[in-house]
């Protein structure tokens, strides 16, 4: 993915950003979003902070969206279950609607709309990877086979590592960052912590969370 933001897209204003709340609010749970993509073969995930959630077992808060991981190459597959929506990519508030392959290449967030109400049901994030191995994309050092990053809930709900999602939600660590920190961590095992330390004393050195694990 290139650092540079591709040519076109709007740049959305105020009032839009504003309006985004109510445009994600018939959003799909992790549950609808597993039955529109069974049977697809690419490693997917649950991200952000509904993986917490699916690791905890229980909702711990509302969420105003919900995010899946797919490696990029593998999008195609995922787009080809909603015929009939449009996926628009995202980045530092523009929006490419429709998203030619050339903005897909130089981004890594992408919204599904529904066209007819404008509705966004769905936000994927275009990994980078090498072949059967995940990269994190702030850190492309971190690498890990899937069989690592992914986990399942009883019910076969694939979610993103805690210990991952929390390495990612450490940059900002606003509010809610923190309250999902505080909520998964007593419940991780020791070796998730390991990890996650490890893995914050490389990206994120002297990072306040080390403390606590």
């Amino acid at each position: 993915m290139s650092e540079q933001l591709p040519d076109g897209g709007v740049e959305l204003s105020p009032a839009e950003l504003a309006a985004l709340a109510g445009r994600w609010s018939s959003c799909w749970s992790p549950d609808e979003v597993a039955r529109h993509l069974a049977g697809v073969s690419a490693p997917w995930c649950v991200a952000a902070g509904w993986a917490l959630d699916l690791f905890l077992g229980r909702r711990t808060r509302a969420h105003g969206d919900i995010e899946i991981a797919v490696p990029a190459a593998a999008f195609p597959e995922v787009r080809d279950r909603f015929p009939g929506y449009a996926f628009d990519a995202v980045s530092s508030g523009r929006i490419w609607e429709n998203a030619a392959p050339e903005v897909l290449a130089a981004t890594h967030q992408t919204w599904l709309r529904e066209p007819a109400t404008g509705s966004y049901l769905l936000d994927v994030f275009r990994e980078p990877h090498d072949g059967e191995t995940w990269t994190c994309r702030h850190d492309e050092a971190i690498r890990l086979p899937y069989s690592e990053v992914i986990c399942r809930t009883p019910d076969g709900i694939p979610y993103l590592a805690p210990e991952l999602v929390l390495l990612f939600k450490a940059k900002h660590a606003r509010p809610k960052d923190q309250a999902d920190f505080d909520a998964t961590v007593p419940r991780m095992t020791p070796a998730q912590r390991r990890t996650l330390a490890e893995l914050l004393a490389r990206a994120h050195p002297g990072h306040h969370w080390l403390a606590n694990l």
